[in-house]
């Protein structure tokens, strides 16, 4: 078992989990931690615990210090420099014709990368861009694509449920979303029922994906023609969540039934 903590970086929304380096840590605590990418400031979103070593990724960047308050007015500096360096960027693709749609800029801790985020539906060759900004800037330059879903988890916003978006709130990474999860749970296949605001299907289909498989296992198919006690009918649609199927009977008309195929406890 090895003690960490969770945090999150708020400009990218990464969570990561990291080394304590001996530090006692409490929820909502502004750390400066370790990335690939140099010194970020986070906040702890878990405080100390332990995890076993087979369910992290070895070796763990670490906890650097608690960020002081010269660090944090560092960060707000950094933060103004970075809408310049986003507002530059955005004017230097202009100027060039690229097909950018950019997402954020920001620096790390000491300024030596900053790292600009965009959306394009093609690959780019900003070979001429990153020099420029490199030009303006003195540092080291990454620029990075990203996916509309990542661009959704950055910026946030609420969901057709009416809550705030999973992958801004919570989600750590995203899963394999399918078309067969919104079949499987009998939803409807409109655009505007089952895709997020990134134009993407809704990461909530796997949510109860794996009960509604289990729930429909002994529930026969729409349109397939079944035995029942009162005889032969076709299947003209299912409750997944009541376990139940209707039937039309040629003589006795829709019939509902329970998945056993009895129809006495039904009302």
């Amino acid at each position: 078992m090895i003690e960490v903590v969770a945090a999150i970086v708020e400009a990218s929304k990464n969570i990561y989990y990291l080394s304590t380096n001996g530090l006692e840590l409490k929820k909502n605590d502004k750390v400066i931690i370790e990335t690939d990418l140099g010194l970020f400031v986070a906040r702890i979103i878990k405080e100390n615990y332990k995890e076993k070593e087979e369910n992290l990724f070895l070796p763990l960047k670490k906890v650097v210090r608690i960020a002081t308050t010269e660090d944090l007015s560092q960060i707000n500096s950094n933060n103004n420099e970075s809408e310049r360096a986003l507002n530059f960027s955005k004017k230097a693709s202009r100027d060039l014709n690229l097909d950018m749609h950019f997402i954020d800029a920001k620096f790390n801790l000491d300024k030596s990368i900053l790292v600009v985020s965009y959306v394009s539906d093609s690959r780019v060759d900003f070979r001429e861009l990153a020099k420029k900004i490199a030009q303006k800037y003195r540092t080291r330059i990454e620029l990075r694509q990203v996916g509309v879903r990542d661009k959704a988890k950055r910026i946030g916003g609420l969901g057709p449920c009416g809550l705030f978006l999973c992958c801004n709130a919570f989600l750590t990474d995203f899963s394999s979303v399918s078309i067969n999860m919104a079949k499987n749970q009998n939803l409807a296949l409109s655009p505007s029922k089952i895709n997020g605001v990134c134009g993407r299907l809704l990461c909530c289909l796997g949510y109860e994906n794996e009960v509604y498989t289990k729930l429909k296992k002994d529930l026969p198919k729409v349109d397939m023609v079944t035995d029942t006690p009162l005889g032969m009918g076709k299947v003209v649609s299912i409750d997944i969540l009541r376990g139940t199927y209707c039937v039309n009977l040629k003589d006795q008309g829709i019939i509902e039934f329970c998945k056993d195929g009895s129809n006495e406890s039904i009302k």
